[in-house]
């Protein structure tokens, strides 16, 4: 018996979460064990970067082809294959011998990433008022950290008592679960679009992979004007791709979403907050076996901390958002976490176990009321015809910080290594930095209004149970 719409929509959020689930172990599970996969690949633990790294580009230059897919094919088709790619991918990352075999398996990963949160992230904009956005949202990312919860803990145990190829296979007995739910609780909505824009697609690839590659250059004398030329041609890209774009009436991504004021502060802001935040789940795991000794499952039990700081702060977002605003509570937020982020560099192996674990706690609160507070502005004044264009963008900003954080702050262990610090100095010279870059965020934030959002955070309830579904339109059809 065929579902009906609104049977379909009331099992949207689960879907959704279960999606954010699936991304979230797999992250924090590689993030846990590239020290331990560092020697059986027999490569330096600061080269594991690239596991990290062509996943995040993978997803990000792939992610406006996700919104086109979905839009033309139907979110429930585009989910259904990304989740069965990622899968795939999983599949391969365990058989994978060598870093290259590795990094290509996670390019692979990074193919069916590029949909699987970004299109079911579409669907409940689609599928929820803004009115219930908010509250919708955070719904469906409390189930979703727990991944991060269980991720470093469940990592580190199985590099411990099994083997690393282990942390792929995971996902797929929970990506097969995600396909039969999806099967038919997953609504197919769909938008009107031409064919693709291939030549948009090539330019902003160009820009991407030029940036990332100049990231990657830096580090030593022989490599840093080079890194520097390249970087600006990608940089170059960016307004060339705006000229472009405007001559053509239906783009890869459309910037007319750039009119929405909120919108535009939103995304800058994720973007430059992100180049800094982005880099700690690469760096903590470095810090606490790299430089200070410790086991990767003694590592994986601290870093539990800061995901569990994570989940609790999501129960309380909304009513900080209440009574301070999106403007000062994304201030605070920011400053705050860009302090944490520098004072990581302090951290001693003399430090008790439970003076650890609270910071790191107090980390993951700070960093997931900032994660929900930029998405939701960025997002909650975006209308039905241009909130595809609208998340796609923001999913891109998101990986391809993550992207340059890791990048980043592998370039500044390089510069500091090169000039002669150990490798404890080198990590901790890289918080530092990443604290200040994460600062330079707040100058963005500044430019929100005292009134920004208000319409977001007046209408939420106070719980967290989800509301029902109004479609913004009819599953497979318009808008």
């Amino acid at each position: 018996m065929e579902l009906k719409a609104q049977d379909m929509l009331s099992g949207l959020p689960l879907v959704t979460a279960l999606s954010f689930f699936i991304q979230m172990l797999s992250t924090t599970i590689v993030n846990t064990a590239l020290p331990s996969m560092a020697v059986s690949m027999r490569s330096s633990p600061f080269a594991m970067h690239l596991a990290v790294v062509s996943y995040a580009l993978t997803v990000a230059l792939l992610i406006p082809v996700s919104g086109w897919v979905a839009d033309r094919y139907g979110t429930r088709r585009a989910f259904l294959w990304s989740v069965g790619i990622f899968v795939a991918g999983s599949l391969c990352c365990a058989c994978s011998a060598t870093l290259a075999q590795l990094t290509c398996s996670r390019v692979i990963q990074g193919v069916g990433g590029a949909m699987m949160v970004p299109v079911s992230r579409l669907t409940l904009l689609r599928a929820y008022s803004r009115d219930e956005f908010v509250q919708v949202f955070t719904f469906v990312t409390i189930p979703g950290l727990i991944g991060p919860v269980l991720g470093p803990v469940l990592g580190g145990w199985i590099v411990a008592h099994a083997s690393w190829p282990w942390i792929f296979l995971i996902n797929v007995p929970l990506g097969i679960a995600g396909l039969a739910f999806a099967w038919k609780r997953f609504p197919d909505f769909r938008e009107p679009r031409g064919r693709f824009d291939g030549r948009g697609f090539c330019i902003i690839s160009a820009a991407l992979l030029c940036m990332t590659a100049g990231l990657e250059c830096f580090g030593s004398a022989a490599s840093s004007w080079l890194g520097t030329a390249i970087l600006c041609a990608g940089f170059a890209c960016v307004p060339g791709y705006a000229l472009y774009a405007r001559r053509l009436d239906d783009p890869l991504i459309r910037l007319g979403v750039f009119s929405v004021r909120t919108f535009s502060v939103g995304i800058l802001g994720n973007a430059v907050a992100r180049l800094g935040i982005g880099s700690i789940p690469f760096l903590a795991p470095m810090l606490l076996q790299v430089g200070l000794g410790f086991s990767p499952e003694a590592s994986g039990y601290l870093l539990m901390a800061s995901a569990l700081g994570s989940l609790l702060t999501k129960t309380v977002v909304l009513r900080v958002l209440r009574r301070m605003g999106y403007r000062r509570t994304l201030l605070f937020l920011t400053l705050s976490i860009a302090f944490m982020l520098a004072a990581l560099s302090l951290m001693e192996a003399s430090w008790t176990v439970w003076g650890m674990a609270a910071f790191l706690f107090a980390l993951g609160m700070l960093m997931s009321g900032q994660f929900t507070s930029m998405n939701t502005i960025t997002l909650g004044d975006l209308d039905e015809g241009n909130a595809s264009d609208g998340n796609s963008l923001l999913s891109v900003a998101q990986n391809l910080s993550v992207s340059f954080g890791v990048a980043i702050s592998t370039a500044l262990m390089r510069v500091f290594s090169g000039m002669g610090w150990d490798a404890l100095g080198a990590l901790r010279g890289a918080c530092i930095s990443v604290g200040l870059l994460t600062a330079a965020s707040a100058l963005v934030f500044m430019r929100l209004r005292p009134g920004d959002g208000e319409h977001l955070i007046r209408s939420s309830g106070q719980g967290a149970s989800v509301p029902g579904g109004r479609g913004a339109g009819k599953p497979g059809g318009g808008r």
